[in-house]
């Protein structure tokens, strides 16, 4: 055992630091703890405060004066972190690389990002193992979570017990960037000054092979790029934990592999611009570096960046390459533009400091259960949502829904489309400037269609709200923050507070009593929220949103006639074909109030409980599993309230429509098309 302080002085300190990314290749992780620690070695030379940095033999010693390294024990890596470091230091400890003792509660540990659980594919089977174990661990146990932006909050939230509200953000710094000497390049210029020499440009691109980094973006846009002049150079290397994401080979395309931080300052110095086209990221240094030395970037517009870049960067959607290609273009041809860029991202960059995020850290070193003051704001949702509601025979509940959903979302829809069959049936909404009335056929899944149809090519994600469902005035901002930070989501259904539709109903007033009391709670005036989400989960009709562009071409089986009867599982379902994660968010409130008026005969619906899942066995749709339990319950509850019925809910006749649904599966002849035709026998239907 070692160490470069004696050792009677660790005990003194408040807190240690946890130095296993001092063995560590200096990826962003490892760059943003020494960069941390290092401003809180400034911060405490002024404050003659002490506090070690605890490592492994062999780590490296960053020689500082008032966070001295102490070395501890035999051993290395994860063994080490989880067996030596919680024995060597039984204080309060800082963990600023992802991972830290679960044995210990007293420990502030900073997690960057949720992108093993929310892009796996990224990453080793060993690593997904070990992480998706230890930090659920790490959120129950540790005194406090800190992580690096706004948006990787809200995905360590909806993966781990933890509430984004509950976490401290502490960005990175842009300081080292500056102190980067270019004259001591050595492999850049080599490689590259002969593409300036030709005449040409470069767009550079940063990031490791990990798939979720998606540099295969880069194949697609070489050939445009090529025709603008510009090679594509791409720096970075790999490491054992990613799974590579290929990079398809183009003459103009050319890869550096891992340069040092000299070589990096020559290529932003020198570069047409930064490409940045990530999936996801817990915060995205590179484009941090780049402003900080007046490259110009274009960065991806999902997760974090948005919140790094604000208006300082082009940002273009990491699906779409023509939008990629009309920045670059735009960068080419106007001088003016990347000035402009480069003058506004370093002044965007001077709002990030080392400083600042060490500041925050003795801060909670002090005081865990004291969050620190928000240095930055989460950006504003940039998608685009349109909400779609078919509504028939209720001018009135619809008329009150909307005017509410338009007055109090915190994200206005750009467009609410009302579908109904009659005029009549939207009230006075009609004229409203934020509404598109639809008429057509009658049906849920026809109304919907018409929606869908209608739906402008740019809208990001459509929302479909029952005319009787009160969202929280979060919704849509929730939902475009799901679909914004997760890229495999495609469907996303809401946490309903109360659900009328089991009842007699809820009133518009109480719902949105409701609503409110739970909007304020979330707001620190009440009972905390719940957290995290439930995947996979169906999404349910009354309030759920999609990702316009996995929709496509895909519409609602109209075959399913009646309102809100398993149409939304059917297309859900036919959506998650295509592999995409389905969930069900806490973040996303509202009441379904189950208004009666209007519903459907009790022979009718009776009829599709049976003809329904049935018909969605045969499609594909539902499992044997699923269908029968569907059908186990609705019978039990038609029998079991037989002879005595709720006063809304007409039981025999359902009862009766399952008679007759099973009569035709009997005869080979399910339709689900057939409860429309159904006579009713007996009273109407309320539920």
């Amino acid at each position: 055992m070692t160490s470069t302080v004696p050792e009677a002085s660790a005990p003194a300190a408040a807190f240690a630091v946890n130095g296993r990314f001092l063995t560590q290749p200096v990826t962003g992780v490892q760059r943003y703890a020494r960069h941390v620690v290092a401003a809180m070695d400034a911060e405490l030379a002024m404050e003659g405060g002490m506090a070690p940095v605890l490592a492994p033999p062999g780590a490296e010693d960053l020689r500082l004066v008032h966070m001295p390294m102490v070395t501890r024990g035999p051993g290395g890596g994860h063994g080490w972190e989880q067996a030596v470091l919680p024995l060597a230091w039984p204080g309060r400890l800082l963990n600023l690389c992802n991972t830290a003792p679960a044995a210990k509660a007293d420990q502030v540990v900073c997690i960057h990002d949720a992108n093993v659980l929310t892009a796996p594919g990224s990453y080793s089977p060993a690593f997904r193992l070990l992480y998706t174990r230890l930090q659920p661990l790490l959120a129950r146990r540790s005194a406090r979570l800190a992580t690096v932006s706004h948006a990787a909050a809200r995905q360590l939230a909806r993966h781990l017990p933890v509430r984004a509200e509950d976490i401290a953000v502490l960005p990175n710094g842009h300081e080292h960037a500056l102190a980067w000497d270019p004259s001591g390049a050595v492999l850049a210029p080599r490689e590259i000054s002969r593409v300036l020499e030709r005449g040409r440009s470069f767009a550079l691109a940063l990031g490791s092979r990990a798939r979720h980094k998606n540099l295969g973006l880069l194949g697609q846009l070489a050939p445009a790029f090529d025709a603008l002049g510009l090679d594509i150079v791409v720096a970075g290397g790999g490491g054992a934990i990613f799974a590579d994401s290929g990079i398809a080979a183009a003459p103009n395309i050319r890869q550096l592999g891992r340069v040092e931080d000299e070589d990096l300052a020559w290529l932003f110095d020198r570069a047409a611009f930064l490409v940045f086209p990530s999936w996801t990221e817990g915060f995205g240094l590179p484009i941090l570096e780049a402003m900080a030395r007046g490259c110009p970037v274009i960065s991806s517009d999902r997760a974090s960046m948005p919140e790094v870049c604000r208006n300082a960067a082009l940002l273009a959607s990491p699906a779409d390459p023509a939008a990629w290609v009309r920045h670059a273009e735009s960068l080419t041809v106007s001088p003016a533009l990347r000035a402009d860029l480069a003058g506004r991202g370093r002044d965007r960059a001077k709002l990030f400091s080392w400083r600042a995020a060490a500041q925050g850290y003795l801060d909670l070193m002090v005081s865990p259960a004291s969050l620190p003051k928000a240095r930055h704001e989460p950006a504003p949702p940039r998608a685009r949502v349109a909400v779609a509601v078919a509504t028939r025979g209720r001018p009135a509940i619809v008329s009150a829904m909307v005017r509410r959903l338009i007055a109090t979302q915190t994200l206005k829809p750009q467009m609410v489309f009302v579908s109904c069959a009659d005029a009549a049936d939207a009230g006075d909404i009609a004229q409203l400037p934020e509404v598109r009335l639809l008429i057509g056929p009658p049906g849920s899944s026809a109304q919907r269609n018409r929606a869908l149809e209608a739906l402008d090519p740019a809208t990001d994600v459509v929302v479909f709200f029952d005319d009787d469902f009160v969202p929280g005035k979060g919704w849509l901002e929730a939902a475009a923050n799901a679909f914004g930070d997760e890229p495999d989501l495609v469907a996303f259904t809401g946490e309903v507070l109360a659900d009328g539709v089991t009842g007699p109903g809820i009133g518009f007033e109480e719902a949105v009593s409701l609503v409110e009391a739970a909007d304020e709670g979330r707001h620190g005036r009440g009972p905390p929220a719940r957290a995290g989400w439930q995947r996979p989960f169906s999404p349910y009709g009354c309030n759920m949103a999609f990702r316009a562009s996995a929709v496509r071409d895909l519409r609602f089986d109209e075959r399913l006639v009646l309102y809100g009867w398993l149409e939304d599982r059917d297309f859900a379902a036919v959506l998650a074909r295509g592999g995409g994660l389905l969930v069900k968010g806490s973040e996303a409130i509202g009441v379904h109030m189950g208004i009666k008026l209007g519903r459907q005969a009790g022979d009718s619906l009776g009829y599709s409980q049976v003809a329904n899942p049935v018909y969605m066995l045969i499609k594909g749709t539902m499992t044997p599993t699923q269908v029968v339990g569907q059908l186990l319950r609705n019978i039990a509850s038609n029998l079991g309230r037989w002879l005595r019925p709720e006063p809304f809910i007409d039981r025999r006749g359902r009862l009766r429509g399952n008679l007759k649904g099973f009569a035709d599966m009997a005869r080979g002849r399910i339709d689900p098309g057939r409860a429309a035709t159904i006579r009713q026998k007996g009273r109407r239907d309320d539920a």
